[in-house]
């Protein structure tokens, strides 16, 4: 699977870190986009982020030259995870000041799979008419919102779970997290609890 993966500068980088971590693990072929503010908010919520061991390509976010900012280079889908407001703004408007932008836009002109992943709260009504824009394009909008039947343990758990959902609508099998109704019925606490 060849994809473009795009990290700005939303809260919750763990999540694209994660994502590029699996995706190297399932032997993508991943082009890889971190804005500045990206890059800004990884060093204070990871410490030093070393991009370029976990994609096959690392492109600067300025670099509107580079194959991706063209329909003719082909591409599974695109993910922007996470995907800072700003940047959702932007492909709603069609405003394409940054290789991110283009490549978005890029991947609506030409049809294919878009999946943004916002990571902010609480939402204002730009932000909803936003993101309800991009749904109505066909853009997935994945919030970073993780689920808790799988009786998460751990950080790690959370991450997992919303990466899991990313591949699931790549359509790609994983293990990240144990889906609902796995679990014994005699350990699943009843809904009129």
């Amino acid at each position: 699977m060849r994809l473009i993966v795009a990290i700005t500068g939303a809260s919750g980088v763990i999540y694209g870190k994660r994502f590029l971590e699996v995706a190297k693990e399932k032997n993508f072929e991943v082009h890889l986009i971190v804005s500045d503010a990206a890059d800004k908010v990884a060093n204070y919520e990871l410490g030093d982020v070393n991009w370029s061991v976990l994609a096959s390509k690392l492109y600067s976010p300025d670099n509107l030259a580079a194959p991706l900012a063209s329909g003719s280079f082909k591409v599974n889908a695109m993910v922007i995870v996470p995907s800072s407001m700003k940047t959702i703004g932007a492909i709603a408007s069609g405003y394409c000041s940054d290789l991110v932008s283009r490549a978005a836009d890029v991947q609506l002109k030409e049809g294919r799979r878009l999946i943004v992943v916002p990571r902010e709260t609480p939402l204002h009504v730009i932000h909803l008419e936003n993101m309800a824009k991009l749904s109505r394009m066909g853009v997935t909008v994945l919030p970073a919102m993780p689920g808790f039947y799988h009786e998460p343990k751990t950080i790690e758990d959370l991450v997992d779970f919303v990466v899991g959902k990313i591949l699931d609508q790549l359509e790609i099998p994983h293990e990240l997290f144990r889906r609902w109704g796995t679990r014994s019925p005699a350990s699943t606490p009843s809904l009129n609890d």
